[in-house]
């Protein structure tokens, strides 16, 4: 069974992934090259309330009922967390479709249970507001907490349809593009930010990063069918993008570090 916080753990790094594969597609070749220990947080892992009809994604997949799929994605996480050598952390709040608001009270104790100079990661939020709102919520309670603020990771495969993904140019182009950058251009206004990994895997790394995406079998059909070649090595998960920010005056001028 996953770890069900909050609780204090020595981690050096905790990544709040919105859902269960979210920190995986976006970042496996990261994660397991991070000095340890580290843990992945699904945000939004909690149970359907008995009785929940099945979500149009979950059906989509192929699964009968909401508990049958909330069964099977837990299990498929355990999986790729496993390959990857980081622990599973999941929290209660339920799926968008089976959520009851925004709030997510789990979230603000597990943030506030951290200890002191863990290294929080969160979602940029690109074109997904549950995402958008891991984001903003860590945010705040880290900025309540008066800890550093998080680290932001391009959240894949959304950001991944940018053209220039995968080069030098991909931090500058998103901060342009009307299509992936919404979020990040949102986020340039009141941060700077840096890069602080950009990782194009290399082959012993993609097999790596394939293998642990694959644990997440259930949903690759759909989202190959949103993604088009979502496996492929020039495909939207062939890269990694993690920025440090910086808070800036209302007056300063709001683009990416060089």
């Amino acid at each position: 069974m996953p770890d069900t916080p909050p609780t204090r753990r020595p981690w050096r790094t905790v990544v709040l992934s919105p859902h269960f594969d979210d920190a995986v597609f976006s970042l496996a070749a990261t994660l397991a090259a991070l000095p340890g220990p580290t843990a992945v947080v699904t945000v939004y892992g909690g149970a359907p309330a008995p009785g929940a009809p099945v979500s149009w994604w979950d059906a989509t997949c192929g699964f009968s009922s909401a508990h049958e799929a909330h069964r099977a994605r837990v299990a498929e996480d355990a999986a790729a967390c496993a390959r990857l050598g980081v622990e599973q952390i999941v929290l209660d709040h339920p799926d968008g479709p089976y959520a009851e608001g925004p709030e997510l009270p789990g979230l603000d104790t597990f943030l506030a249970a951290l200890p002191a100079g863990t290294d929080v990661w969160v979602p940029l939020g690109s074109n997904q507001p549950d995402h958008e709102n891991v984001r903003l919520r860590a945010t705040r309670v880290l900025a309540g907490l008066g800890t550093p603020l998080p680290r932001v990771y391009a959240d894949l495969p959304y950001t991944g349809h940018l053209p220039e993904w995968g080069t030098e140019a991909a931090d500058k182009a998103l901060a342009q593009s009307p299509m992936c950058g919404l979020a990040y251009q949102d986020l340039l206004r009141t941060h700077r930010t840096t890069v602080l990994h950009h990782v194009v895997p290399d082959d012993a790394q993609w097999a790596a990063k394939r293998e642990a995406v694959q644990c997440y079998g259930s949903q690759l059909a759909p989202l190959a069918a949103d993604h088009g070649h979502f496996l492929a090595r020039t495909g939207p998960l062939r890269a990694e993008l993690v920025w440090s920010l910086e808070p800036v005056e209302p007056h300063a001028p709001l683009e990416p570090a060089c």
